[in-house]
């Protein structure tokens, strides 16, 4: 018998979730963000809940071979652009739209041989100060792709930093978008501006919706201003959850340990549900006691230190919960509820990113089938 532990991917939940970016800017079209392997999902996994989208959106050559090789005949954008100058003749042969950032990127294009001449969007650093041409020098590259046979169209994008929040107390974006409209107003071309953060908050605002979206977390039931919103609140649902099963049952007596370290010391009798799911799973090992989980569907907390392959849980209150019982790390359980990755994230110190991405090799996925 296989591990009690999978990671069951929800497609007809991950086409929900595409659907509420594209109802959040209808004028627009919806980039379906599938980098890191579609957020540790798997791009094989996600493909038919994301066919709707109008383009996808990447940064692994390889990642859009697949995507190819699936049968997606429409947009691909890398969104890092290329790496080296033969990049450019995957990208002619495969079709590929990409980001420009830099002036080498620039140099690579120039000395480009190709039939067919790209379609590049042409990157801003309007403040995330990560990838992008300063707006002083953003006109000059224009200027410079403008001229090249090798150029096709020209797309502008740029990114936020803290359109999931305020920055020093202001309205988020507003820094980014004064940057960006004084440095972009005359020129044409379509624009790329919005994450799942700002597609979610600014969805009232055209010029920040522009001609594309790109549905990142959103599109995998993540929440990007979590926890001043959530699921509900946005109308997302988890794209992945966690399961795993109840292996062995201890029972504490007051002052009975649990775990390496001896971290967590029971104050009173208690039932303690030994789990098949570890940090070599993917799980955090920083998550302490105390992080959320759900056992057949009814919430509990984890007790004492996260190890390699076990983690413990309290059946204290859950008499009918023993061996084989459900354990839902995050996502949804068989029975219905739902514990938000970012609340289990948020517990951990971290982020629902990093756990969507973080499940490991070793653990089964299964995919359910869609629902019509």
């Amino acid at each position: 018998m296989p591990r009690p532990i999978q990671a069951l991917i929800h497609p007809s939940n991950l086409a929900h979730n595409l659907a509420r970016a594209r109802a959040c800017a209808p004028d627009a079209q919806v980039w379906a963000v599938v980098k890191a392997n579609a957020y540790g999902h798997g791009v094989e996994n996600v493909f038919e809940a994301f066919r709707a989208a109008d383009g996808f959106a990447l940064l692994d050559l390889d990642e859009a071979q697949r995507l190819r090789d699936l049968g997606w005949r429409g947009p691909i954008l890398l969104l890092e652009g290329c790496f080296e100058p033969r990049d450019l003749e995957l990208c002619s042969r495969l079709k590929l739209w990409h980001a420009v950032h830099c002036e080498q990127q620039i140099d690579w294009l120039a000395m480009h041989k190709t039939h067919e001449p790209h379609r590049v969007f042409l990157k801003m650093n309007s403040g995330m100060n990560r990838l992008g041409f300063s707006p002083q020098a953003f006109r000059a590259a224009w200027t410079r792709l403008n001229a090249l046979p090798q150029v096709d169209e020209i797309s502008l994008m740029t990114h936020f930093s803290d359109a999931d929040a305020t920055r020093f107390g202001e309205d988020g974006i507003a820094h980014q978008m004064a940057a960006w409209t004084d440095a972009t107003q005359d020129l044409p071309g379509e624009r790329s501006l919005s994450n799942s953060a700002a597609t979610l908050r600014y969805n009232q605002r055209p010029e920040v919706r522009a001609d594309w979206v790109r549905a990142g977390i959103m599109s995998y039931g993540g929440v990007p201003d979590f926890p001043e919103h959530d699921l509900a609140h946005w109308d997302l649902r988890p794209g992945m959850s966690l399961r795993a099963q109840v292996i062995a049952v201890q029972h504490l007596q007051p002052g009975d340990s649990v775990g390496y370290g001896s971290t967590f010391v029971a104050e009173r009798p208690m039932r303690i549900g030994t789990v098949a799911c570890g940090y070599a799973d993917g799980y955090p090992r920083h998550a302490g006691s105390g992080t959320p989980v759900l056992v057949n569907g009814r919430r509990s907390l984890t007790v004492g230190r996260v190890s390699m392959d076990m983690l413990a849980v309290d059946l204290t209150e859950l008499p009918d919960a023993g061996f084989g019982a459900e354990v839902t790390l995050w996502g949804q359980s068989s029975q219905g509820a739902v514990l938000s990755i970012d609340e289990v994230a948020r517990a951990a110190g971290t982020i629902g990113y990093e756990l969507m991405c973080a499940v490991t090799r070793r653990v089964p996925v299964r995919v359910e089938p869609i629902q019509p």
